[in-house]
């Protein structure tokens, strides 16, 4: 298996069969390739992602019929190699062919090889008359998304969708007993900056597999975006008190809260029994203690309640990290979006009367729709007039009718909102 193949196997999984990428890179098939490889073909499989819109209409003109599902993955991971990754035209078209004969689509590797040909001589010319052509080529996301960015964000929507195409940087959380972020970039010769308002927030310049960061395997750092760090510092949790994460998996932003109040009583749970045993793994690395179940937290089955703060990291579009997710854009469908918005309310409503009078509960998600964020938040003062709404720090992407809303790209790190309620006392 090269690593064309296997990022081609990995894009017609995403695209054709509706898998995750994370999903999607742990094909058995895969399974043969070196580390270096299985990089690679990640590499490839993210750009033909991101950009694969542009690339399907640049050649779109010189195909006299749609191509089967695997030799447009195949032409796309193409495309992206050349253009993308930049590898010499020779050998990105050579390996592309190779690859089309490793996976079986007989009588495709002569098209292959004119199509990929003649997209190297004319790559600006063509990707230029495709974003002419086609408004989703040249911003890399579905129609729907788009009419929905230009709806809620006339003046900068076309920045969003042109940060969301950028590959995202790589931020690492420094557990507080490695000192301070800029003490354990020191110690381990990392080059990185700092960012100006979290202290144990890092941002490598260039990416590092987990396995070369030292000492992650004993807890040492954790990989976490900057915008996503800052769900356990806003929701401030304090040693003995009771701590709710509502939707855990995997378990960073737990970790998180243990490392600000070790002695706070956190119950961690995720309806996910796929993901829950990751809670526990990310735990364990880190030594933090916290009780984990798998279960639905909007069920009424289970007695907890009086917790003195609740993070609810809600499912969501996640249409605020396409640029460290490129799937998502092939796999939100503008009918998810109703249906997401539902869950969310299910879950605030169920979850309000578990905080104690008093109590705290921080409602985020990783999405740029003001649907399932301010709007959400509008309805719910309006069911529960018993909350009210805390303030956040004005350096944290903008303000909105409730909670302040992070753009992509800002401050170098993803798309978030926060809003932080309270529970009459």
């Amino acid at each position: 298996m090269t690593p064309r193949a296997a990022a081609t196997l990995q894009v017609h999984a995403v695209c054709e069969l509706g898998k995750a990428l994370d999903t999607a890179q742990q094909l058995p098939q895969l399974s043969e390739l070196s580390p270096r490889d299985r990089a690679y073909a990640s590499a490839l499989s993210h750009a033909a992602l991101r950009h694969g819109r542009a690339y399907r209409e640049a050649l779109a003109p010189f195909m006299q019929r749609a191509p089967q599902a695997k030799l447009l993955a195949l032409l796309m991971v193409g495309c992206a190699d050349l253009h993308s990754l930049g590898t010499a035209p020779h050998a990105a078209v050579g390996e592309a062919v190779n690859a089309a004969r490793a996976l079986g689509l007989r009588g495709a590797a002569g098209m292959v090889n004119a199509l990929l040909r003649r997209f190297a001589r004319e790559t600006a010319s063509l990707l230029a008359a495709a974003s002419a052509r086609n408004a989703s080529a040249q911003h890399g996301l579905p129609a729907w998304l788009l009419t929905q960015l230009q709806q809620a964000y006339p003046q900068n929507w076309a920045e969003i969708a042109a940060l969301s195409l950028q590959q995202a940087p790589m931020w690492l959380r420094v557990h507080p007993r490695s000192g301070s972020a800029l003490d354990y970039a020191r110690a381990a010769g990392l080059n990185a900056s700092m960012h100006p308002h979290l202290p144990q927030a890092l941002c490598l310049e260039q990416p590092v597999p987990v396995a070369q960061l030292p000492g992650f395997a004993q807890g040492s750092c954790s990989v976490q975006d900057a915008a996503a760090q800052l769900a356990a510092i806003l929701l401030s949790p304090r040693n003995g008190e009771r701590v709710l994460d509502a939707c855990a998996a995997p378990g960073g932003k737990t970790a998180h809260l243990l490392e600000l109040a070790p002695q706070a009583q956190v119950l961690a749970v995720d309806r996910d029994p796929k993901r829950t045993p990751l809670i526990v793994d990310n735990l364990a690395r880190l030594g933090a203690l916290a009780e984990v179940r798998c279960l639905d937290a909007a069920s009424q089955d289970w007695p907890e309640r009086d917790f003195d703060a609740i993070l609810l990291d809600a499912p969501c579009s996640a249409t605020g990290v396409i640029r460290r997710h490129p799937d998502i854009a092939w796999l939100r469908r503008e009918s998810d979006i109703p249906a997401l918005v539902r869950e969310q309310a299910r879950l605030l409503d169920a979850l309000i009367p578990r905080l104690r009078p008093g109590g705290r509960l921080l409602y985020a998600t990783c999405s740029v729709l003001p649907s399932e964020n301010s709007e959400q938040m509008c309805a719910l003062l309006a069911r529960q007039a018993q909350l009210r709404e805390l303030p956040l720090p004005d350096w944290f992407g903008q303000a909105v009718r409730y909670g302040r809303q992070q753009l992509p790209g800002q401050a170098g790190s993803d798309g978030f909102y926060y809003c932080l309620l309270q529970q009459a006392g």
